[in-house]
This record gives structure tokens, sequence and C-alpha cells, in this order.
């Protein structure tokens, strides 16, 4: 413990990291640098600041990453239609590779030897953080105090509060019994009577989203400006990545879109049950794959949705700075030089439906796939040679006495 010197802690404010800043201070006797994200949460981080310098900390790093989260991985994401176990849309997930890059990048400017994070032992973001750092700095080392100190329950990270001095804000009204996090993509549920994968969630859970039930009688239409796959207007107005998030979620989430209610696999072993609110991936998802399906050549777009499980579990599993991921990344994108165009969507009441879709480079030609006269365009004769070619090794097979109905 005594040859740490100094460590950059991921810091929120709240009760685990604010334990855990005073727990480096004393068990590793070192400085610590604490560095809060701004990732589109929704709640203000500045009062991080008063609460690390309580603490005596004298290097404070509060970063708005919002654009570069948007910019530089959720869009990236997106544009592979990513899904984890087919439902999914990997809003935590996406959010830890750019807090290990932003920890290693603070650790470099300012000399430190170490970085840290409240993850707990049993769950994926342990993994997440840790893999990010060791790819962008191999000799860094990562301090995870859920993996060694006894400090594993509310009522004895309270007591060390009270032993050390430390001001817990205690929120006014009913105490929320879940786990959450939240950033420009989704916000989490876990824990409390999730824990039951038979218990339905409460209604008063969801903070985002409005229940479809109670969402608008009369549907809402949206028109997104797709550029080489990513989105870059709504309704003709131009957005950068972080506001298409940021309006997207709110006319979604007025519609009633995005909720979910997942058992998932961990990495580490285990299932798990959670709940998501991601109103704007929700419409990305849907609006990206209605774009590409004019534009993507058929078995360029086929290739794409094979590969999309393996690209959706590296980055579930924290392998976002890994080569492979790099690798299908590269891939991904060479698909998207023409996916550019328009999607007009109908919100609602929980749904999401693709209404009309056009592009300069559209694959899809009306003279072609008519049920009208095509004038030859296409000559349907030829769909019988097509087709014996086709059937030629089955016509064997039955000709050898092998039946298909047995």
């Amino acid at each position: 413990m005594s040859d740490v010197n100094k460590v950059v802690l991921a810091y929120s404010g709240g009760l685990d990291t604010s334990v855990i800043a005073k727990w480096l201070q004393e068990e590793y006797n070192c400085e610590v640098v604490t560095f809060t994200a701004d990732l589109g949460q929704g709640e203000e981080v500045e009062p991080a600041r008063k609460k690390a310098e309580a603490l005596g900390i004298k290097e404070i790093y509060i970063d708005d990453l919002r654009e570069e989260f948007a910019r530089d991985f959720v869009f990236p994401m997106f544009r592979s239609n990513a899904v984890y176990e087919g439902e999914y849309l990997l809003g935590t997930s996406i959010a830890r590779p750019l807090i290990s890059k932003r920890l290693i990048e603070i650790a470099n400017e300012t000399g430190a030897d170490a970085i840290s994070h409240g993850a707990t032992g049993k769950g994926n973001d342990q993994v997440r953080f840790e893999l990010g750092a060791y790819a962008l700095k191999p000799g860094v080392q990562v301090i995870a105090p859920w993996r060694e100190w006894d400090l594993n329950s509310r009522e004895k990270l309270m007591a060390y509060c009270d032993k050390h001095g430390i001001t817990v804000e205690q929120k006014k009204g009913k105490k929320s019994p879940y786990s959450m996090d939240a950033n420009l993509l989704h916000i989490s549920y876990e824990g409390g009577i999730l824990e039951d994968p038979w218990a339905e969630p409460e209604e008063d859970m969801w903070l985002w989203t409005v229940s479809p039930e109670n969402a608008p009688d009369v549907p809402t239409y949206i028109e997104l400006t797709y550029e080489k796959g990513d989105v870059v207007a709504i309704d003709g107005v131009a957005k950068t990545p972080a506001q298409v998030m940021e309006e997207l979620n709110k006319i979604a989430g007025d519609n009633g879109i995005g909720r979910a209610d997942i058992v998932e696999n961990r990495y580490v072993g285990m299932k798990s049950r959670g709940c998501y609110e991601t109103p704007a991936g929700t419409v990305l998802l849907r609006a990206h794959r209605a774009i590409e399906s004019i534009t993507l050549d058929r078995d360029a777009a086929h290739t794409k949705d094979e590969l999309m499980p393996k690209y959706a579990e590296l980055v579930y599993n924290g392998y976002w700075w890994s080569p492979e991921r790099k690798m299908l990344q590269a891939a991904i994108d060479a698909t998207q030089e023409y996916v550019s165009g328009k999607v007009r969507l109908k919100l609602y009441k929980g749904n999401v439906a693709v209404v009309g879709r056009q592009s300069e480079f559209s694959l899809f030609d009306e003279s072609i796939a008519t049920f009208e006269d095509d004038a030859g365009a296409y000559d349907q004769k030829d769909a019988e040679g097509f087709i014996r070619l086709n059937s030629l090794r089955l016509r064997i097979a039955a000709s050898k006495g092998r039946n298909m109905l047995d």
C-alpha cells in the first residue's frame, strides 16, 4: 500500500465514493485526485467539487463529456445496431470505456501511479473499468476498494462517515430502493424488488418515460436526417450528437418509448435482472435499420447482422479498446459510406413505427420491384433457372432416397 503516492478516483460525490476517497487517504496514505464526469445523467455534477474539497482533495477534475460520449462512443456503437442478448442497448456498458480513458489521461497529467473506482466485486463494471485502464496504461495500478475492505453494508459505510466526519446528504422524501446509473443513452435500475424476477416494477420507478397507457392519444411524427450512418438533424434542424440524444430522449420518453425489463447474463457469471429506460436509443436503433434497409447491399447487411452479436458482446464485456472491437468497427464504418438520407417515424404509446425512408443512395428500384408492368426491367422467366439451380442439391438427395420428411 505504501507504494502508491497518488491515485485518481472516479468520483460521483455520493456515499460510496466519498467513503472511498477518505479510505484511500487513510489506508494507502496517498494523495487523491477526483474525477467527476458529466455524461448527461441529468444531475448537477458541480456539487461534487465542494464534497471533494471537504475531504481535503486538492486536484479536482469535473469534465463535461457529453459530446465526446455521444460522438465517439454511442454513435459508433449504433452504426453496428448493437443489442446484447436481443434486448439490452448497452447504456451502462458504453459509458465505461470513456471513463477509463479519462481516468488514465488524468493519471498521466497529474503523475498518479494508480486509479480507483467504486464498482463492486460482483458486477460487470469492475471488469470494464479495469480492462480499459490496462489497455491504455499497462503498468497502472488499480485499486478496487469493494474487493479489499469490509465495509460491505450501508450501515458500515454510514458508521465510517460518522467516525471520519464525512458529510452525507440525506435526500428529502422517499429514498429510492434501486441502484441506478444514468447517462445520455439510458437510466438503469437494479436491486430492491427487482431482485425477484417475478415481481413487476413499480410504476413510480420509471423516471424518463411515461407509461404507454398514459402517453398522448395523438401520435408524434419526427424526421431524422442521416449522414454516413449518424443522425445529423431532427425535423430538418441540425443537431450535435449530444443534442440528438437529449431531444430524442424527451420526445420518445413523452410517448412512453424505451422501457425494458431484462434478465441478462453478466460477464462475471451470474444472471442479473435489471430495468432500463433508453428512449433515444430505441428510436435510433429502429431508424438506423430503416435507412440501412434502402442503402445497404443485401449481403453486406446480412454480414453486418452476423457480426453484431460479437460486437455487442465485446462492448458488454468491456473490450472497447481491444483490437477485435477496433477491427469490427472499421468493417462496420466501411459499410456506412452511403447510409445517408431521411427516415420518418411515428411514435405512439410505446411504439416506434417507420413510416418513410428516402435516400439519394437508395438501392430500392421501384421500376424493378413493382407489381405493375416493369417494361422489361426484370425478366420473370429467369427465375425458373435460378430456382432449378438452387434446388439441385435437394433434388439429388431426394433421388437417392433421402426422405426429407423423416
